[in-house]
C-alpha cells in the first residue's frame, strides 16, 4: 500500500474511532503534514481519496470536514474496498462454491486484457450479512497479478489479502449495472424462486497501472441489497 493510501486510511479510522459526524472539522493541511511527517501533495493526495470516497468535502478558505453520514447496511457501488471492508460493521461470512485455475472465456480475456490461453483464478461464492443471503459472486482474477488463492483466503477478504498479502496496489474500477429476473441456478444458490426479480453488477477492478485484474459478476438478492452512490463535483 503506498503512502497516501496507508494515510487515508488512517485519517478514516481516526473519523470512526472518534465517532465525528457530518461537517466536523479535521485538523488544517499543515497539521496533517505535520502529524504525518510527509509533504504535501502526499497529504493532498490522501484528501483526495478520501473526497472520492464520500469520507470528507473540503471548503477552500474554511478546512477539511467530514462527509459521510450513510444510512446502516447500505453498501457503496463505487467501492473498491470489497465486501468485508465495506459492511465491517456486520457480520458478514462467504460461502465457498468453486475455487479452480482456468483458461478464460473471451468474454473474460477481453475483460481482462489476457490471451486465451492464460491462466486465472475463477472464485464462486455466497456472501452472507448478518446470517441472510447477501448475493452470489463469481470472480476472474488474473492469475499473473494475483498468484495464488485457496480456500481459507477467498473464505475471507480476497481484496484484503491482494493488497496486503501479495502487495498489489489497487487503482480504479469500472462498475455495470442492470436488472433482470433470476435464472434457475441463481435463484437457488439465492434460495429465492426463479423468475423473481435480480440485480445484477458486474465490475473490472484495475492495478494503478491502469492493467485489469479482476473481472466480477455479483447477482444480488433483492430481498437484502441496499445501495448508495455519493458523488462529487458541479451541478447546473
Amino acid at each position: 500500500m503506498v503512502k497516501y493510501q496507508q494515510i487515508a486510511d488512517e485519517i478514516e479510522m481516526y473519523i470512526e474511532e472518534n465517532a465525528l459526524q457530518q461537517g466536523d472539522k479535521l485538523p488544517v493541511l499543515e497539521g496533517l503534514m505535520a502529524h504525518f511527517n510527509v509533504s504535501k501533495s502526499t497529504i493532498t493526495k490522501a484528501l483526495e481519496l478520501l473526497e472520492n470516497k464520500g469520507v470528507v468535502f473540503q471548503v477552500r478558505g474554511s478546512g477539511i470536514f467530514v462527509r459521510r453520514h450513510r444510512r446502516n447496511g447500505y453498501r457503496s457501488l463505487l467501492s473498491n474496498q470489497g465486501f468485508k471492508k465495506e459492511l465491517e460493521d456486520f457480520h458478514t461470512a462467504s460461502k465457498v462454491i468453486e475455487l479452480e485455475v482456468t483458461k478464460p472465456a473471451k468474454e473474460i480475456a477481453d475483460h481482462l486484457n489476457i490471451e486465451l490461453d492464460d491462466d486465472i483464478y475463477f472464485v464462486k461464492r455466497v456472501q452472507y450479512i448478518d446470517r441472510q443471503i447477501l448475493c452470489l459472486e463469481e470472480s476472474y482474477f488474473n492469475r499473473s497479478i494475483v498468484t495464488y488463492l485457496n480456500k481459507e483466503i477467498v473464505s475471507e477478504s480476497i481484496f484484503d489479502y491482494i493488497q496486503k498479502g501479495l502487495g498489489v496496489k489497487i487503482g480504479f474500477s469500472d462498475v455495470y449495472l442492470h436488472a433482470g429476473k433470476l435464472k434457475e441456478e441463481e435463484a437457488k444458490q439465492l434460495c429465492l424462486e426463479s423468475e423473481e426479480p435480480a440485480f445484477y453488477v458486474e465490475s473490472v477492478f484495475y492495478l494503478t497501472s491502469g492493467q485489469p485484474f479482476n473481472f466480477s459478476k455479483v447477482t444480488y438478492n433483492y430481498e437484502q441489497s441496499q445501495f448508495f452512490i455519493q458523488t462529487n463535483g458541479h451541478f447546473s
